[in-house]
């Protein structure tokens, strides 16, 4: 089998595709998380802290120069990306936990045991007629 037949057939796998699909979908849902702290939770929170802005947040290690840029610890940024994180974490958690409920639900109501096949009607009719001697 050449190199792109096998590649091609590992390619249109189902689950390849669906993990595919997943990780488009991931970023995607990266990006709103993104702008959801950035422009809406974090100016709120940065204004109930007397109007900081945790981005701007940094320790300057060495002042710039005429040659050099300044060399900075931006610690912030830092603090932005632990609450996407966060954010991020506690939609999957919830998602999840959805998720776990409604197969919980469906285990717990069990399908209806399948009627008894005609052989097995016929036994039962057997031997209750051999009790009754």
């Amino acid at each position: 089998m050449s190199i792109v037949k096998e590649f091609k057939t590992f390619a249109t796998r189902g689950n390849v595709v669906d993990l595919a699909v997943g990780i488009i979908i991931g970023a995607a849902f990266g990006k709103i998380v993104t702008s959801f702290v950035g422009d809406v939770l974090m100016p709120p929170i940065g204004m109930l802290l007397g109007g900081v802005d945790f981005s701007s947040f940094a320790i300057t290690l060495k002042q710039a120069t005429a040659e050099a840029p300044a060399v900075a610890i931006h610690y912030g940024v830092f603090l932005n990306t632990i609450i996407d994180f966060v954010i991020v974490a506690f939609a999957i958690f919830l998602m999840i936990k959805g998720l776990n409920a409604m197969q919980k639900k469906a285990e717990e109501a069990p399908a209806a045991p399948p009627a008894p096949s005609k052989q097995e009607v016929l036994l039962a009719e057997i031997r209750d007629l051999l009790k009754k001697r």
